[in-house]
């Protein structure tokens, strides 16, 4: 099962930066009928409206906000290709005096979000027989010092993404898991990484394993060793069918 970006109508969750606005780049370039720019401040997303005039429109959404993505659920009937990408990073070492109040913010947003995302539209990606993209992490697979709550929510969005593959994927919707290394974003940045690849590496990536049907999707070198690394437990354990 694969899905084409052309002629599809898309959301996109943090799509006024970094991943998300070369997401939004890559999806309208492939032909996609529209995109919901999908982001907290509404100012933010100038650029991508002047640039790509009614091909794009912009809805504000906080996926901490369980009421307005319902609404917004509800205001949109169209919904073909859901983009989960917003995220948050608070570089955190597991002792910090601060790592309760990371953990917490970060499992809001990473993960809570994702599963507040999912429910909300899960009726119409059903419907339209859509996919869900989950903006995950190689850190979802192995953790560092520095960024210990982050990989910690992505480990738990990973898991929850992994769920969601099964209970989506009976009802028709494709479900992918994507695990950026180092890429160049403020995100990036924050997490004391100043070089990396370019964000579209992750975005054109996401345009071809959407239409190859995958399930994960590694994008740059890092992530491709990671995938590399854990390709057969994937293929034995993760994506197998256990229930024989």
């Amino acid at each position: 099962m694969g899905i084409s970006v052309q002629g599809k109508v898309a959301l996109v969750t943090g799509a006024n930066r970094g991943i998300g606005k070369s997401i939004v780049d890559a999806f309208v370039k492939e032909g996609a009928k529209k995109v919901y720019l999908a982001v907290r401040n509404t100012e933010t997303t100038t650029d991508l409206t002047q640039k790509y005039g009614d091909k794009v429109v912009t809805v504000q959404l906080d996926v901490t906000d369980d009421n307005g993505i319902k609404a917004l659920a509800t205001e949109i009937q169209d919904l073909d290709i859901l983009v989960n990408n917003a995220g948050v990073l608070s570089p955190t070492d597991p002792l910090s005096d601060r790592v309760e109040e990371a953990l917490e913010l970060e499992l809001n947003v990473n993960l809570f979000g994702l599963v507040r995302i999912a429910k909300a539209f899960a009726p119409q990606l059903e419907k339209h027989q859509g996919a869900l993209v989950q903006m995950n992490s190689v850190v979802s697979l192995r953790t560092f010092p520095h960024v210990s709550t982050y990989s910690a929510s992505k480990a738990a969005s990973y898991a929850i993404t992994q769920a969601l593959r099964e209970t989506l994927g009976e009802r028709g919707v494709q479900v992918l898991s994507v695990h950026p290394g180092p890429i160049e974003t403020d995100m990036a940045k924050q997490a004391g990484l100043e070089e990396g690849e370019a964000p579209s590496t992750v975005a054109n990536g996401i345009v071809e394993s959407l239409a190859n049907g995958d399930f994960h999707l590694f994008p740059d070198p890092m992530a491709k060793a990671f995938e590399a690394a854990y390709q057969g437990f994937s293929d034995a354990i993760v994506t197998a069918d256990l229930s024989e």
